[in-house]
């Protein structure tokens, strides 16, 4: 959290509220567990550390409450961080299977040939970065596969339901692929199969066939739920991110 970067974005965004760029940059930090789940959010203390008066940054800790981002304790003034926890994922990847299956089929079923063609140039560099343990690389690839696959379906209520529950979404994914970044994981026997995932998604509908294309995403899910549990070592893995 610095001024400098709040700059940047003042100037490639000239015409946004001073609030919603503050809410870029949050949630910016909150995502790359810069700011860890649990950590109170100082309004005050922000605001010196911008340079910019208290009021922008309460309107955007107000607006990263309403989005899920922020809560507060009823035994603790403040505003919070949110915290991650497995159960939380858990719930939010059930909405995702119905969701991101079912756009899998419709995409096996309508997507152009370009964008199958970019769905598979995302599926291998993802791929090739899980193989590096490319943290940036695989979240360059990641959500952008995801998100082309939703944009694609032809359903725009699908795209709607995803959009809810993008931001909590993107959070998980992107602790995730932390959990793939940490050499501790190299015995995680989920990690092969979340590998060669978006490979085996793109192939099914590159063939054309929606069955299958909404088998594998499903199975991708899953993989990716069943190597987060493993990456706990019997415990909740989203702890050590506090």
């Amino acid at each position: 959290m610095d001024r400098y970067t709040l700059q940047q974005l003042m100037e490639n965004q000239p015409e946004a509220k001073l609030k919603d760029l503050v809410v870029t940059l949050l949630s910016q930090n909150i995502i790359s567990l810069n700011l860890k789940p649990g950590t109170r959010l100082n309004v005050n203390q922000l605001a010196a550390q911008l340079g910019i008066s208290r009021t922008p940054v309460a309107e955007a800790v107000t607006a990263l409450t309403e989005i899920g981002f922020v809560t507060s304790h009823s035994d603790q003034a403040g505003f919070f961080v949110r915290e991650l926890s497995l159960n939380d994922m858990i719930s939010l990847y059930q909405v995702r299977d119905a969701i991101e299956s079912e756009a899998a089929f419709l995409c096996a079923t309508n997507a152009e040939d370009s964008v199958i063609r970019e769905l598979t140039h995302l599926a291998d560099a993802f791929r090739d970065s899980v193989t590096l343990r490319d943290i940036r690389g695989m979240k360059d690839t990641d959500m952008p596969f995801h998100r082309l696959i939703i944009d694609s379906c032809g359903n725009p209520y699908l795209v709607r339901s995803y959009e809810q529950i993008l931001p909590h979404l993107t959070r998980y994914q992107a602790s995730m692929l932390e959990f793939i970044g940490r050499g501790t994981n190299r015995s995680n026997p989920w990690l092969s199969n979340v590998k060669y995932n978006h490979v085996s998604v793109v192939s099914a509908i590159r063939m054309r066939l929606p069955e299958l294309a909404r088998q594998t995403m499903t199975d991708h899910i899953a993989s990716s739920l069943s190597f987060t549990s493993l990456s706990g070592e019997d415990a909740d893995p989203f702890y050590s991110l506090r």
